[in-house]
């Protein structure tokens, strides 16, 4: 082991590791309950890195001290991040007239428009903490408004909101690093106001692009038409807002849905076409191309295609992460390097984690590098296998050279799909619970159809835009997405059912430190990542899934009743939560409340099990009656839903867990056998898993409850402590007598 350790350092095993240890850091620090000082984290860096200096004599000290100095070095820089973001928050949902610059406008697939708004002014009420970004929609737009317009009108803002479950994506975490303070709608307006202020060169700058890809965006959508249009737009300029919802959940069930992001995958494809059709170009001139490095030459007009593309794209994160991979690889092509290396693929981790250390939590990031990093380290293996194992020349005929090379494409085409869809699938369950069964198969019979009809004709179409010749290659375009719309919507009929629930946290750990071993590793330590993964295998679904789950509102709450049976306490809940609440337990069926006659309030316990029938007859549901939903665990236990603490009062003496839907109230019960969760402490902590523990071997009942924020708040939620809920105060009702009276919706500050 020892020298297959020092062959590993030696083939510069050390570094391709420093982006693992930043990632480690990074990870550490957003994992921290608490905001830590930046001071500390300096002075430790700095400190182990001068011992790791000293120690250099003694490999293992050194390596040691080096790890944790890069680790630390990882948590200072999304510190740095952090701090340097430093958004303003909207505290709690109010309405308010509002003056803002046009930053960008997307248009949905429901016919609205969705502003992003930079906040110059608010009225009733100025607000004392007004956030300096926010996202609206709107019914229609007035004619003239584009990026860099003054618009101004009356807005509902809505603080970002957390997690629909411990766990699950944050939006304000999210919102923050975007610099989104709020998001909404118009109530009134938005109409278009004169400005006589000229913008910054920054702002007209930003505004030229944003409505140069609104002009792009909608000349494709002409040309193209429907869903496809659509897309296409996706992929030439990022613009993903009017895909139907029907087509972005066939692509979703299908693992089809990276094509419409974005990525490396696009970024290559771009890449490769210009420089196929550079190459070609030069071989036109033999006497040139012979005495000049072209490929070089293909490679340096690839490197500005892309940035083209990520130019007119909109730079977002995942396409920044991308171009920044291929331009490592591509800048190695112009120093006679070889482009796919492991080297390569870490520089562009350390570039990506030093510029967002916050990409490293989500799951774009993640999957990305564990595909990529498995396709190179699959790669580097097969090549050394082939260079061990030489053939021996054989001459072919025509007809069996084709037949071969079909064949290689075809094996290439399923190693690649295989490979980079077991790297990711567990990071994919990991944060969404689902998987697509029939993403290998949908991913062979779409991606020749995007690698050969979309993306080469994508990147003609917008190379012959500027001459309006980009007619014919836009319809071609259009008929391979057609085509793929087709397939995916073939098989997303055909897929089981996709939830997996979930995941324990130490398996994703494991199948990370797997994946790191083996396709970093060259000599017989590769071997090691077997035994890890399949450990990780049998740790894999050993999460424990809680009893139920009561939304940051306090109006939703979900309890598992039954194999597949997920019953909820409202007839029209929120289809976002569920559905995330149903894929996490892995409920298909959702069973609505049953409504029972008020003449039994008196006496709640009779209405459990009442009209049980629900959505889907003879299970159990919650049984509600003036303002009180009762239902029983399959453990025995009784948990309610009270829309006030009048109601809450009659489930004391029945439920073990009491939730209710008013701020003001404390503990209506006021009895220790009874936990009450009100509206005031979901606000505050955010939505909550609940944990039922029955009596059992003389241990008494209990319920545990996990929020899904933690405190002292970390600086993405600072703002939920200002929300009226959150201080125990009613909802707001504005006094129409006093115009313009209205209480801030911030901390006064």
């Amino acid at each position: 082991m020892r020298v297959a350790i020092e062959t590993e350092l030696e083939r510069g095993a050390a570094f391709l590791l420093v982006p693992v240890f930043l990632a480690i850091g990074a990870l550490g620090y957003f994992s921290f309950h608490a905001e830590p000082p930046f001071a500390p984290l300096v002075t430790a860096f700095g400190l182990l890195a001068v011992l790791a200096f000293l120690m250099r004599t003694n490999r293992l000290a050194h390596y040691a001290l080096a790890a944790a100095a890069i680790c630390l070095l990882g948590m200072a820089m999304a510190k740095i991040e952090t701090d340097r973001m430093a958004t303003r928050m909207l505290g709690a949902t109010i309405s308010a007239g509002i003056t803002g610059r046009v930053v960008e406008i997307d248009s949905l697939d429901n016919g609205r428009q969705r502003l992003t708004l930079d906040i110059l002014a608010t009225e009733r009420p100025v607000l004392r903490y007004a956030p300096d970004r926010v996202r609206l929609t709107a019914r229609k737009l007035p004619d003239g408004v584009t990026a860099g317009s003054l618009v101004t009108g009356y807005a509902r803002l809505m603080p970002p909101s957390g997690p629909v479950r411990p766990g699950s994506y944050d939006f304000s975490f999210e919102s923050y690093f975007d610099g989104i303070g709020a998001s909404g709608f118009f109530m009134k307006g938005p109409e278009l106001v004169a400005s006589t202020d000229p913008l910054p060169a920054t702002s007209q700058a930003a505004a030229w692009v944003a409505n140069a890809r609104d002009r792009i965006a909608q000349r494709i959508r002409d040309r193209v038409g429907g869903a496809e249009g659509e897309i296409a737009a996706a992929l030439v300029v990022g613009v993903r807002g009017g895909i139907p919802e029907d087509v972005n959940e066939a692509l979703r069930r299908t693992g089809l849905y990276h094509i419409i992001s974005i990525s490396g995958l696009h970024m290559a494809m771009v890449a490769g076409t210009v420089m196929l059709l550079t190459r070609l170009a030069f071989a036109a001139f033999p006497a040139f191309a012979s005495r000049r490095p072209v490929k070089k030459y293909a490679a340096s007009a690839a490197l500005a295609a892309t940035g083209g593309y990520l130019f007119i794209s909109g730079a977002e994160v995942a396409a920044q992460r991308s171009f920044i991979m291929l331009a490592v690889m591509l800048t190695a092509v112009l120093f006679d390097r070889a482009a796919l290396t492991m080297r390569n693929l870490a520089i562009s981790a350390i570039v990506v984690i030093v510029i967002s250390p916050h990409e490293v939590v989500g799951p774009s990031f993640q999957m990305s590098f564990a595909a990529t990093a498995a396709l190179v380290g699959a790669y580097a293996w097969w090549s050394d296998r082939r260079e061990q194992q030489a053939q021996p020349v054989v001459q072919r005929s025509l007809p069996s050279k084709l037949w071969r090379w079909l064949a290689t494409v075809a094996a290439g085409l399923v190693a690649t799909s295989l490979i980079a869809g077991l790297a990711t699938s567990v990071f994919g369950a990991w944060h969404f619970q689902r998987i697509s069964p029939l993403s290998l198969v949908a991913n062979l019979a779409v991606m020749p159809i995007v690698s050969v009809l979309v993306m080469p004709f994508a990147v003609l179409a917008g190379l012959f835009m500027p001459l309006r010749l980009d007619g014919i290659f836009l319809d071609t375009m259009g008929a391979g997405l057609t085509a793929m719309i087709a397939l995916a919507t073939w098989f997303s009929e055909r897929s089981p059912v996709d939830a997996v629930g979930l995941m324990s946290t130490h398996s994703v750990v494991l199948v990370t430190l797997a994946l790191v071993i083996g396709s970093m590793a060259t000599t017989w330590l590769r071997l090691a990542a077997l035994p890890i993964a399949t450990l990780a295998l049998l740790l894999l679904m050993n999460a424990e899934a809680p009893d139920a789950f009561v939304s940051e509102d306090a109006r939703l709450v979900g309890v598992p009743v039954g194999e597949g049976k997920l019953a909820v306490n409202r007839t029209r809940p929120s289809q976002f939560t569920v559905d995330n609440w149903k894929r996490a337990l892995v409920s298909e069926d959702l069973i609505g409340p049953a409504r029972v006659a008020p003449a039994s309030a008196a006496n709640p316990k009779q209405n459990i099990g009442q009209g049980g029938s629900g959505r889907s007859g003879g299970d159990a549901a919650f049984s509600c009656t003036d303002g009180l939903c009762l239902i029983e665990h399959p453990s025995g236990m009784h948990l309610a839903h009270a829309e006030n603490a009048a109601a809450a009062r009659r489930a004391c003496g029945i439920a073990n867990l009491v939730v209710v839907n008013d701020a003001t109230a404390r503990n209506p019960c006021g009895n220790a056998a009874v936990v009450v969760l009100t509206s005031r402490a979901l606000a505050r902590l955010g939505s909550a898993a609940i944990f039922l523990r029955p009596a059992q071997d003389g241990a008494r009942q209990d319920v545990e409850i996990r929020h899904a924020v933690a405190t002292p708040y970390r600086p993405w939620h600072v703002q939920r402590a200002f929300s009226r809920e959150a201080r125990g105060l009613p909802p707001y009702r504005r006094d129409s007598r006093r115009p313009g009276a209205s209480e801030p919706a911030s901390p006064a500050r």
